[in-house]
């Protein structure tokens, strides 16, 4: 048997692996340590040459980024900054109709500049927007739409935990990858906006009775108090990176204290709540940091297996295009989207693409891009849909269904793949910032 033979057969035992219900991680580490077995024909071999592997990916450097964005993410989210940034985006939009929905877009991209966890966002405004939309007059399962399409914001506009890790992986720039991400980011939140509109106009039904002017007014004194700490924090940790004076490992840092400074000038982080933050976040860093460490060993098994290698071959012997070979790769990632989670989906399918990407000559940051915005829709879609479980739990009715949430957010994930096809079609608009590269 080859090596390509058992690198195969390895994917598909992984595959049948985390279908069964497998911790994705465990699954990596048992398929790449039995293949690399039947490759070398040595268990000690194999067992040293994968050491190796997860010793240079503890050493990474960008390995220290992951618990310090999560860390200021989740000080932001219980520093209630999230409330603020829905207040004023509120106050902006309230005398258009649908006001409230434009303002939960708006404070949804102002949240993701500043967390990065989309699951944070669903969470959050799942418990300030739905409330608060339903009350005057939206639909229940239009508010939880917009809510659920809006979170996903977290994922491309930086600072990007997925981003972060495609960086990783890829051995990419995360600060590249961050200014990648803006426009397309804003592009998806503009769109977002167009579709509630269109909704407003074509589906008032569906949406619900709509008052002309939506939420309190605010004096401007307010308003600023609230938005200058996010506006200052975004500048701190964003302006940071893309003037050049922090790496993006110091930005994080940099950013927690921000963060914490935050919260404890407004009186909102009491000790409760600080024990919640350094809980949770050792839980999520530690669940990435061991995802990131199964996937070096899964790249290194890959690597001698020649499976990416061979494909690239076959691909560019078949004379198929970039185009043909990512539409074929979003399908695939869509489709894994409905029942994995994001980071397992990057972490299975960027190593056996990264090598076919590169011999197809791609721009590596367009395609994480690429990559993120289709790993983002597999969050709306069934039956996984992470985001929509956390929601669910979030709101905690029993009047609500996963499905009522489902059907909310398909318009969201239509909007999702549009603004996929249209980065497809024109690259520039994810690395045209980065000009000094092209």
């Amino acid at each position: 048997m080859t090596p390509f033979d058992i690198g195969l057969i390895a994917i598909a035992l992984l595959v049948l692996l985390v279908l069964s219900g497998l911790y994705v991680p465990i699954a990596l580490i048992i398929t790449s340590f039995g293949a690399m077995v039947a490759i070398k024909g040595s268990p000690v071999l194999a067992g040293k040459m994968l050491a190796q592997a997860v010793n240079e990916s503890i050493a990474s450097y960008y390995f220290g980024v992951i618990p310090l964005f999560v860390l200021m993410g989740f000080l932001v989210a219980e520093s209630e900054l999230g409330q603020d940034a829905y207040d004023v985006a509120n106050a902006l939009f309230r005398k258009l109709p649908g006001g409230l929905a434009y303002g939960t877009v708006g404070a949804n991209a102002v949240f993701a500049a500043i967390t990065g966890i989309s699951i944070a966002s669903a969470a959050v405004f799942t418990r300030i927007a739905v409330p608060e939309m339903t009350r005057h007059g939206y639909s229940k399962r239009f508010a939880l739409g917009v809510v659920a399409g809006s979170s996903v914001l977290g994922m491309l506009i930086p600072p990007s935990l997925l981003l972060i890790l495609y960086g990783v992986l890829t051995e990419q720039s995360v600060g590249d990858l961050f200014l990648a991400g803006v426009f397309p980011g804003l592009l998806m939140a503009m769109l977002f906006c167009l579709t509630i509109a269109a909704m407003i106009w074509l589906r008032p039904g569906f949406v619900g009775a709509l008052p002309r002017a939506e939420g309190p007014k605010v004096s401007m004194t307010e308003l600023a108090g609230k938005i200058l700490p996010i506006i200052l924090l975004v500048l701190l940790v964003l302006g940071g990176i893309y003037g050049g004076l922090f790496t993006p490992i110091e930005a994080g840092a940099i950013g927690c204290v921000g963060a914490l400074i935050l919260g404890l000038a407004k009186r909102r982080l009491t000790w409760g709540r600080l024990r919640r933050v350094f809980f949770e976040t050792g839980l999520i860093s530690a669940s990435i940091c061991f995802l990131i460490m199964a996937a070096q060993l899964y790249s290194r098994m890959l690597a001698f297996s020649r499976v990416p290698q061979e494909f690239g071959d076959l691909i560019a012997g078949a004379g198929f295009g970039p185009i043909l070979v990512l539409l074929a790769y979003i399908a695939v990632v869509i489709l894994l989207g409905m029942i994995l989670d994001s980071s397992s989906i990057l972490l299975i399918m960027v190593p056996i693409m990264l090598p076919i990407a590169i011999s197809l000559q791609m721009d590596l940051i367009w395609f994480g891009i690429i990559s993120i915005i289709a790993v983002e829709i597999g969050l709306l879609t069934p039956p996984f849909g992470i985001s929509i479980f956390v929601i669910k739990a979030a709101i905690n009715d029993s009047d609500v269904s996963l499905g009522d949430i489902f059907r909310g957010a398909f318009p969201f994930a239509a909007v999702m793949l549009v603004t996929l096809l249209i980065i497809l079609a024109f690259p520039q608009i994810a690395i045209g910032i980065l000009g000094q590269r092209y």
